[in-house]
C-alpha cells in the first residue's frame, strides 16, 4: 500500500475533525503585563484578524523579550452591517493574546485602497492623519504593515497609508518596519522566523474568537499549513536559492527594514533565519 494515502487521509481527517472544535469564550492566559517603558511593536491592520495571522514574531516580541504589542485596527471590515460584531471579536482575540488595541473612531477608516488614495486626496489625507496620530503617541520601535503587492486592496491601501504617515513624521522619526503577507507572496523577504508550536496555538485560538469570520471560512484550520509553506518558501527566498530549508515546521516570513531620516534603509544584508531558541530581538539588529 502507498503510506501517503494514509497520510493525506489524515491531513483531511485532521480537518474535518478541527470544523467541529469550539471557537472563541477561551479562558485568558495568566501574563504579565509589559513594564513601563517596553519598545512597542505596532500591528496595522487592514482588517480583524490580521492581528492573529501576522502577529507570531510580536507575540515572540512580547513573550521572550517583555516588548508591549499594540494591534490598530484600521478597518472593521467593509460589510457595515458586521462591523460593531466583529469590533467585539476583535477584542477578544487581543485580550486572549495580551494585545492593546486601537480603534480609529466608531467604525474604523473607509476606503483604505489604492484607489481611494488617488481620486481622494483631501479624504486620503485625513486618513494619514489619523494614523500619524498613533504613530506620535505610541512612538513604536517596530511597525507591522502589509507589503506593497499583498493583493487585497485593503491590504495593498493600509501599506501606502502607513508609508505616507512616516513620510510625514518628521526627520526624528525612527522604528524599524516589518513588511508582512498573507494574500499576495512578499518576494523580497529577508527574514524567516519560527512560530513555536506553543505560539502557533495561541494564534489559533485567539483567531477562533472572529467566530463570525471562521464560521464562513475555517481559516485558523489552515493556519499551520501557511506557517509550513511558509517554511518551505522562506528557506530558498531568505535562505537563498537552492539551500535546504530549516527543519522546524512552522513559521511566518517578513521583510525588514529601517525608517530613519525620512527614508527607508536596510537593516542587514542578505537573510535571516530565527528560530525557537535565538535571541529574537537580537536578530532584529544590524
Amino acid at each position: 500500500m502507498n503510506p501517503y494515502v494514509n497520510f493525506v487521509a489524515r491531513h483531511a481527517a485532521m480537518l474535518k475533525e478541527g470544523k467541529g472544535l469550539p471557537l472563541g469564550g477561551f479562558p485568558l492566559p495568566s501574563r504579565p503585563g509589559p513594564e513601563s517603558g517596553a519598545p512597542v511593536a505596532m500591528i496595522f491592520s487592514p482588517h480583524p484578524d490580521d492581528e492573529c495571522i501576522v502577529g507570531g514574531l510580536p507575540l515572540r516580541l512580547q513573550e521572550e523579550k517583555g516588548w508591549r504589542v499594540v494591534n490598530v485596527a484600521v478597518t472593521q471590515g467593509s460589510n457595515r452591517e458586521r462591523q460593531e460584531a466583529r469590533l467585539v471579536e476583535l477584542r477578544g482575540a487581543c485580550e486572549y493574546l495580551g494585545f492593546g488595541l486601537e480603534t480609529i473612531g466608531e467604525r474604523g477608516l473607509e476606503k483604505v485602497t489604492p484607489q481611494a488614495r488617488a481620486s481622494d486626496p483631501a479624504g486620503w489625507a485625513a486618513k494619514v492623519g489619523a494614523i500619524a496620530d498613533v504613530l506620535r503617541r505610541h512612538a513604536p520601535r517596530m511597525v507591522l504593515l502589509p507589503h506593497a503587492q499583498d493583493w487585497n486592496g485593503s491590504h495593498i491601501g493600509v501599506h501606502w497609508l502607513v508609508m505616507d504617515a512616516l513620510a510625514g513624521m518628521g526627520a526624528g522619526f525612527e522604528t524599524l518596519l516589518l513588511e508582512t503577507e498573507f494574500w499576495g507572496q512578499n518576494y523580497q523577504p529577508n527574514l524567516l522566523v519560527e512560530i513555536p508550536e506553543p505560539t502557533l496555538v495561541q494564534l489559533i485560538t485567539a483567531l477562533t474568537f472572529h467566530v463570525g469570520e471562521v464560521r464562513r471560512n475555517p481559516y485558523h484550520l489552515t493556519l499551520p499549513a501557511w506557517m509550513t509553506n511558509s517554511v518551505r518558501l522562506g528557506g530558498e527566498t531568505v535562505g537563498g536559492q537552492g539551500k535546504a530549508p530549516p527543519d522546524f515546521p512552522f513559521g511566518t516570513v517578513y521583510r525588514l527594514r529601517r525608517w530613519s531620516g525620512g527614508a527607508v534603509s536596510g537593516v542587514f544584508a542578505g537573510g535571516r533565519v530565527v528560530r525557537a531558541d535565538d535571541d529574537v530581538e537580537a536578530a532584529l539588529r544590524g
